[in-house]
């Protein structure tokens, strides 16, 4: 595979209709036996019930007539449901009349046309004396409650609000407890906030103009930085580099070494602080399809951006290089849907639980080869901690790599069916060299490569991305084919020093 690098509004129900209240009984008036007086009950209306009544001087009310029969008849016989006025004076002798022997809302309820006015409350009632229900008009209540519950949120809700009375308030405030502003450390936030202050934003600037942002982070305490080799190479042998950690701060850094084929690069601060935390390095050889990953860089130039995803694949062949094809390195990389961006190179893809399992390095895009930059489509490779862990080894020990080799030229097809071993080697040489690990394998030219160990292969690209997951000294068995047959040798790899 070939990549590049990523460089109702509710009111409340009419109330109900206007009915005269019953007149007052005269004080003189003979008291009578609940059970040999019909139940009378006052209807005043709505508003009626929040004016204050005017109460009759005595006089008044001793001359008051007895209402008429006929007055009395023409009260309705179901009382609607709405608050009773005030209670009069003390001496008001005999008002109000005895309660009606059954509550007004069950009638209200079984269709006698006059059932409960639901709105804003008026004002608090307080009954003279608990009143029993019966269970016809319980069930009532409820059923009346059931169907209109929904519509009254909505003008309830008005009423609150209009009030203004944070007493009443119905909101719900966060505990300020500053323990649950706290992340756990397995959560993406606490992850990278334990992250964050160990990496960098890289600036590259050549002395031609020529440079770039990428990310590293911090290798070890004297103050190297790990990243790949594209973000520093314009800068390598003369520019300036910089380093720019989450707090703001800059410091200035130097190449220490850096490795082409790995894509991998070693920088270190010209004046560390003292304060640097080095992130724990994980083992990538342990990592499953599927582990959660979170990646820290600075995609299009915006630092400390975090994003996370999965292990999409590992052992990933990947051939990536500059926009114009230069530069190429090979690695069995990391793939992960983890969005990574230009700017994202050379970042950490960290797991869980916050250890390093492999460097952002590339991406595969849509775009053209006419785009100089384009974005994340979930496909973003990593170059695995464990290759890059040696090779920064080797850079901080030596300034140059050394690669495990065959000592074999096999062609760069990638739908070759294998690594095709060449005929001819670079610069008119041999393709399989004299007395090399190949050749002492038996192995020549025209013999297709198909396996690595276990690791099928397809492609001389393949081919050199598992070569350099190993070290020079490694004995590995090579499957390939030769004149249709299948054949396999056993080879102890070689070593090439520096980029050539």
């Amino acid at each position: 595979m070939s990549t590049e690098n990523e460089g109702n509004e509710g009111t409340g129900a009419e109330s109900a209709s206007s009915v005269p209240s019953a007149p007052p009984v005269p004080a003189d008036a003979p008291q009578a036996h609940p059970q040999d007086a019909p139940p009378v009950a006052s209807h005043p209306d709505a508003t009626e019930t929040r004016q204050q009544p005017v109460h009759p001087a005595p006089e008044q009310q001793a001359a008051a007539p007895s209402p008429a029969p006929e007055q009395t008849a023409a009260f309705p016989t179901t009382p609607q449901y709405a608050p009773p006025p005030p209670p009069q004076s003390a001496a008001d002798a005999g008002w109000p009349p005895p309660p009606p022997a059954v509550p007004a809302y069950a009638h209200g309820a079984h269709g006698g046309g006059n059932g409960p006015v639901w709105g804003p409350p008026g004002g608090t009632h307080t009954p003279d004396a608990p009143r029993k229900r019966g269970a016809g008009g319980l069930v009532a209540a409820v059923v009346v409650a059931a169907l209109v519950a929904g519509g009254i949120g909505g003008a309830l809700g008005f009423w609150a609000a209009d009030r203004n009375d944070d007493s009443g308030s119905t909101t719900v405030s966060a505990s300020a407890n500053p323990q649950d502003l706290k992340r756990d450390p397995g959560t993406v936030a606490g992850v990278a906030a334990k992250a964050l202050p160990s990496v960098v934003t890289i600036e590259a600037q050549g002395g031609d103009g020529e440079g770039g942002t990428g990310t590293g982070f911090v290798y070890d305490k004297e103050g190297h930085i790990l990243t790949n080799n594209h973000v520093v190479a314009s800068a390598a042998d003369s520019g300036q580099l910089t380093a720019t950690f989450s707090n703001g701060k800059k410091y200035d850094a130097e190449v220490v070494g850096r490795a082409q084929g790995y894509d991998v690069a070693v920088i270190k601060l010209k004046n560390p602080p003292q304060s640097l935390t080095p992130l724990p390095l994980g083992n990538s050889d342990q990592v499953a399809v599927g582990d959660s990953t979170i990646a820290i860089g600075a995609p299009f130039g915006l630092s400390n951006t975090v994003t996370t995803g999965i292990v999409s694949a590992k052992n990933r062949p990947v051939a990536s290089g500059d926009a114009g094809g230069g530069s190429n390195s090979y690695m069995s990389a990391l793939q992960t849907d983890a969005s990574i961006n230009p700017g994202n190179s050379g970042g950490p893809l960290l797991s869980s639980g916050g250890a390093v399992i492999g460097i952002n390095s590339a991406i595969q895009s849509t775009g053209s080869s006419g785009q100089s930059q384009a974005g994340s489509i979930g496909l973003g490779f990593a170059i695995p901690i464990n290759q890059a862990k040696t090779v920064a080894q080797q850079l901080i020990k030596t300034g140059q790599p050394v690669y495990p080799v065959i000592g074999a030229t096999v062609t760069m097809d990638e739908k070759s069916g294998g690594a095709v071993i060449s005929d001819r080697g670079t610069g008119g040489t041999d393709a399989v060299t004299k007395d090399g690990p190949a050749a002492k394998a038996g192995l020549r030219a025209g013999d297709v490569i198909t396996k690595f160990n276990d690791t099928p292969i397809d492609s001389g690209p393949t081919l050199i991305g598992e070569i350099w997951t190993h070290k020079p000294g490694d004995r590995v068995t090579l499957t390939y084919e030769r004149d249709g047959k299948s054949a396999t040798a056993e080879v102890t790899l070689g070593q090439r020093k520096g980029d050539s």
